[in-house]
C-alpha cells in the first residue's frame, strides 16, 4: 500500500527486532520501511552468540544479510532518525531529523536502548570487546582469563557468581558498593574462591588495544584481561513521548536496572497501531530473543491489518443490499 510515502508498516530501527519484523511482514506482502539510524546496541561486539545458525556472526553481517533478505521481498530500507511520531492507527506521520516525513497505518517500534555504563575511564572504550556484562554472551570469549567484577550495586555478586563458571580466577572490585556486600554476600564470595578488593576505581589500565588491569584510587592495580559491569539499558523512546508512551523503570531485586517500554505479550503498546519489540520493551533481551519478538508483533501487525481489510469492504457490501431491501419495502 504505498502511495506518496504510505506504508503499511513503518519500522523504526534496523536491528535484530526491527528486521525480523520486517522480513515477516515483507514475506506477507506488506509495504514496509525501515527507518535505521545506524546506532545498534551490539555494534561494538565481536560476534553475536547463542544465535542457532549465525554463532559468532559479526553483528553488521547479521544486520547485512537480514536487510539483503529483506529487499528480496519488496521491504524499503532508509538511513536517518526518527525524531517524532504523530496521528493515530490507521494514519501515522513519521518525522525525520532532515525534515521528511512518511506515513504509516502501523508502527513497530524497535529503536533498542541506550547502555548507561559506569563512569570509569576504560568502561566505554573497551565496552563490547573486553568490557563485558553477560556471561552467556561473551563468557566463552573470555574464559580462563582473569576476570574483574566491577560493582555499582549488590548484584555485582550475581555477576561474579555467574562468571566464575567461566574462570577460576575472579576478582570483584567493591568500588562504590562496599556498602552493599553483606556478611552473607563476601561469605558467599569466599567459598566460590572469589577474592574481593576494596577500594574505588580510578581506571582501567589498557596496553596495545586490550585491558590489562584495574587501577585503583590507592595507586594499585590489579592484574586483570577483562572486566565485567553492570550496565543500565535506557529504552530510546523519545519519538513516541508525544502520543504518552514513555518508558517505565524496570526492576530486579529491588534494584532499578534500566527502563523500558510497557507492552502486552503480543507486543502491544497503550497507543492503538503502535507495537514495540526487542531492547525498546526488554533491555535484557539476547539479540535471538529480540529477533524473535520482532517476529511475534510483526504477525500480530498483520493480523490487525488483515482484520481492518476485511471488516471494512464487509460493512460496504451490506450497506447496498440494506438499501435496495429498504427501496423494495417502499416500492410495495
Amino acid at each position: 500500500m504505498t502511495n506518496e510515502n504510505r506504508y503499511d508498516v513503518v519500522v523504526i530501527g534496523g536491528g535484530a527486532a526491527g528486521l525480523s519484523g520486517a522480513l515477516t511482514l515483507s514475506r506477507a506482502r506488506r509495504s514496509v520501511l525501515v527507518i535505521d539510524a545506524g546506532a545498534q546496541r551490539n555494534a561494538p561486539a565481536g560476534g553475536v552468540h547463542n544465535y542457532l545458525g549465525r554463532e559468532g556472526t559479526a553483528p553488521a553481517e547479521l544486520y547485512r544479510i537480514g536487510r539483503a533478505e529483506i529487499e528480496g521481498y519488496g521491504g524499503e530500507f532508509r538511513a536517518g532518525s526518527v525524531t517524532e511520531v504523530t496521528g493515530a492507527s490507521g494514519d501515522f506521520t513519521v518525522r525525520l531529523e532532515d525534515g521528511d516525513e512518511v506515513r504509516a497505518r502501523r508502527i513497530l517500534l524497535a529503536t533498542g536502548g541506550v547502555d548507561d555504563l559506569p563512569d570509569v575511564p576504560g568502561v566505554r572504550e573497551r565496552w563490547g570487546r573486553d568490557v563485558l556484562h553477560c556471561p552467556y554472551c561473551h563468557g566463552w570469549e573470555v574464559r580462563d582469563r582473569a576476570i574483574g567484577i566491577l560493582a555499582t550495586s549488590a548484584g555485582a555478586v550475581h555477576q561474579a557468581q555467574l562468571f566464575r563458571q567461566w574462570s577460576a580466577d575472579v576478582t570483584l572490585f567493591a568500588h562504590t558498593a562496599a556498602a552493599e556486600l553483606g556478611d552473607d554476600a563476601r561469605a558467599d564470595l569466599a567459598a566460590r574462591g572469589v577474592r574481593v578488593v576494596e577500594g574505588t576505581v580510578a581506571a582501567l589500565r589498557i596496553e596495545d588495544d586490550a585491558i590489562v588491569g584495574v587501577e585503583l584510587e590507592s595507586g594499585d592495580v590489579v592484574p586483570v584481561g577483562a572486566v565485567v559491569v553492570q550496565p543500565k539499558p535506557i529504552a530510546r523512546a523519545g519519538m513516541v513521548a508525544g502520543l504518552g508512551l514513555k518508558p517505565v523503570e524496570v526492576e530486579r531485586g529491588g534494584l532499578v536496572v534500566g527502563t523500558a517500554l510497557t507492552v502486552d505479550p503480543t507486543g502491544a503498546t497503550a497507543v492503538p497501531g503502535i507495537w514495540a519489540a526487542g531492547n525498546v520493551a526488554d533491555g535484557y533481551a539476547t539479540v535471538i530473543k529480540s529477533a524473535a519478538a520482532g517476529v511475534d508483533a510483526a504477525a500480530l501487525i498483520n493480523f490487525d491489518l488483515a482484520a481492518e481489510g476485511v471488516y471494512s469492504p464487509v460493512a460496504e457490501a451490506v450497506e447496498p443490499a440494506e438499501a435496495a431491501e429498504a427501496a423494495t419495502a417502499s416500492a410495495s
